[in-house]
């Protein structure tokens, strides 16, 4: 989806964008609010192949999308109507490059009896970065391999985990997904 169909669908006014993965730890933008959240109906997954932030073409790494079922906590971010254009093309520019996201505004659960409508990076699917069927230890491989532009997918993951500890969150798949790729990197360097 292109960014000027986004903004036609879009409701006017102030927009919230829910982080799941490094947009929790590194929105690019200054916030004018911001909550801890809940989306149900779909869940964090190390999903994407990554060949230039966090990896390259050559050795992939592996990043997170939103997939269909279960639930996710995170963080909506609120951003004021009069900034919102400028920090959706940042977001475009950061996100949507590849096209493996599907833009979509979600129902995310702020408060006891507070939803707001967000938008959320959903994984594509049908995408050729994405990966299906990959047990915990092919995950870690790629974790433990993917180097980018913008670092170590060590530290991605480590990070985003680091950052829900500090909510009081945690994601003990993911966790286990690191210690095993901090292991083959540790194997790899004993060798």
């Amino acid at each position: 989806m292109q960014i000027a169909q986004f903004l036609e669908r879009m409701p006017r006014g102030d927009l919230w964008v829910f982080g799941y993965g490094s947009l929790m730890w590194a929105p690019g933008f200054r916030p004018a609010e911001q909550k801890t959240g809940l989306v149900r109906g779909y869940h964090r997954a190390l999903c994407i192949l990554s060949s230039r932030y966090r990896g390259t073409p050559e050795k992939p790494g592996l990043v997170m999308g939103l997939c269909r079922g279960g639930s996710c906590w995170g963080i909506a971010f609120r951003v004021p109507a009069a900034r919102v254009r400028r920090v959706l093309g940042a977001l475009w520019k950061r996100e949507m490059l590849n096209k493996v996201y599907l833009p979509t505004m979600v129902q995310v659960t702020v408060g006891p009896k507070r939803r707001i409508r967000a938008l959320a990076f959903v994984a594509d699917a049908t995408h050729r970065q994405f990966v299906r069927e990959l047990d915990l230890h092919g995950r870690a491989r790629l974790v433990a391999q993917g180097i980018g532009q913008r670092g170590h997918c060590m530290d991605y993951i480590r990070n985003t985990l680091d950052h829900m500890r500090e909510l009081g969150l945690h994601d003990p798949h993911l966790s286990r997904i690191l210690d095993a790729a901090m292991d083959l990197s540790s194997e790899k360097k004993t060798k």
